[in-house]
């Protein structure tokens, strides 16, 4: 049975929280939790899409986003995605970073 679609209208608040997998370290620094937050920035800005808070812990994080311009899991594909990437390369490993989708509270 396919997953229910996340519901997101326009301008809505999403507490999004989104875990390593196997509770692992997602940030093991300060050049990956800059690398993060300047995809955070580039992402809400040309999406339109407001940040009222973040908090990066090494092994999750959280966001207090508002719908902009884009579905929030539009943009959360692009992050999470992208910073994936861009984490196993420099770290040297492959496969999975983030565990199951990310949560979002309404």
């Amino acid at each position: 049975m396919p997953r229910q679609g996340r519901i997101d209208i326009p301008g809505s608040l999403h507490h999004i929280i989104c875990r390593g997998i196997e509770r692992r370290d997602i940030f093991s620094d300060d050049v990956d939790r800059d690398d993060f937050l300047s995809r955070l920035i580039e992402l809400t800005t040309t999406s339109s899409t407001r940040c009222f808070a973040w908090a990066l812990i090494p092994n999750h994080l959280h966001l207090l986003l508002q719908t902009g311009n884009i579905p929030i899991s539009s943009l959360m594909q692009k992050l999470l995605g992208g910073y994936a990437t861009a984490f196993n390369l420099r770290h040297q490993r492959c496969g999975h970073l983030f565990q199951n989708r990310y949560k979002s509270i309404l």
